[in-house]
């Protein structure tokens, strides 16, 4: 399994500086054992004296294992990784900071933190291990995992092995969102955009006159990027992404969890961030538009019971998305052998104009990210 999370991880653009102090060597180690390591590391740097790690921080912290050193080694790996590769798009950096068994015994805590620190923020994974359990190669190996799991989520990959963790140990998760992305989250900003090309975040005056893909993205497949080819070809029209954080039928999505999934989107098309999960509030943002859905989605912009069961308001919703100058282009979509499409779904009478049909010899949707996560 980890052979197969290294091969998934190389796969995606992004590259790293890791700054790593007290474990966290095997993670390196494994990373290079499978053939295209260069697309993920640009620099892997041990601290393992306190002279080295004191060195890279710049100061002398009151605790070497804690989670403001992770922060910063991984803040100083961006940094670095921003200074080898000026004109890469998309980089991150990574820290280690850990306490492991060695050959004497310790009085304080098996632990170690991770951290990742990206343009939308800084993610840490701590973990206290429990003393006298693993040997000292267990928990470096451990260690390491924790630090695949992070590069693995840096990267958009978010299918990976669970960790062989005791009844009491628990990996905490946390998310300090940087500036812009505070802002967003706050609900100060109403949307933030990642570049593709620079993996910048933009905001500002929302796209016009675009196709937009909305989706919860987990994950994003070859359906989503195939739907959106399509579409930009049969519109001639430029299509973005939209990863909402609120969902109609789902829980919202934490900060920490928007990172994982923007990061499937690296070198894949603009992404943009929103809170809104129905379309009449999207269509505030992004008026004259186009929203590029599958038939199953078009039934759900159809459903009294997200207008609370009120046929006249669903009703008025379309009346006013008329009036923004929305569009629907709705693509088929193939499920338990039969295909869906816009031919099968009542659209109330005097609003036919608003959805146009993805003809299905051009695409027909047949992949289903509930069916990939039942495989993960």
């Amino acid at each position: 399994m980890v052979l197969e999370l290294i091969t998934s991880i190389h796969a995606r653009p992004q590259r790293m500086v890791m700054n790593f102090a007290g474990a966290g060597s095997q993670a390196l180690a494994w990373l290079h054992s499978v053939g295209g390591s260069s697309n993920t590391i640009l620099e892997a740097t041990d601290r393992y004296t306190p002279a080295s790690l004191i060195e890279a921080l710049e100061f002398k912290p009151e605790h070497f294992t804690s989670v403001d050193v992770a922060r910063e080694l991984a803040l100083k790996g961006l940094l670095r990784a921003r200074t080898l590769e000026p004109k890469e798009p998309h980089i991150f950096g990574v820290g280690c900071t850990a306490t492991i068994a060695t050959n004497r015994s310790k009085r304080g805590e098996h632990r170690c933190v991770v951290a990742v620190a990206s343009v939308l923020g800084t993610a840490t994974y701590e973990l206290t291990l429990s003393k006298g359990i693993r040997k000292r190669e267990a928990e470096e190996n451990l260690v390491s995992l924790v630090i695949l799991k992070a590069v693995a989520d840096a990267k958009g990959v978010l299918c990976h092995p669970e960790l062989d963790l005791q009844e009491n140990e628990e990996l905490q998760q946390d998310f300090v969102p940087s500036q812009i992305f505070a802002r967003f989250i706050s609900g100060e900003l109403s949307w933030i955009g990642i570049q593709p090309t620079d993996g910048s975040l933009i905001t500002g005056e929302t796209p016009k006159c675009v196709g937009i893909l909305s989706g919860s993205f987990h994950p994003l497949h070859q359906g989503h990027l195939g739907l959106a080819e399509a579409a930009t070809e049969f519109l001639n029209l430029p299509v973005c992404f939209e990863l909402p954080l609120e969902n109609a039928e789902k829980e919202p999505l934490s900060p920490f969890e928007v990172w994982r999934r923007v990061g499937q989107f690296a070198s894949q098309g603009l992404l943009i961030l929103t809170r809104e999960s129905l379309f009449v509030r999207k269509a505030e943002l992004f008026t004259n538009s186009v929203f590029v859905i599958g038939a199953d989605t078009a039934t759900r912009v159809l459903d009294p019971r997200f207008y609370n069961k009120d046929q006249a308001a669903l009703l008025s919703a379309l009346s006013n998305l008329t009036k923004q100058g929305i569009r629907f282009l709705v693509a088929s979509r193939r499920c338990d052998g039969e295909v869906l499409s816009l031919a099968d779904i009542n659209v109330p009478a005097g609003f036919e104009q608003l959805f146009e049909a993805l003809p299905e010899n051009i695409f027909c949707m047949d992949v289903s990210s509930s069916e990939i996560r039942e495989n993960w």
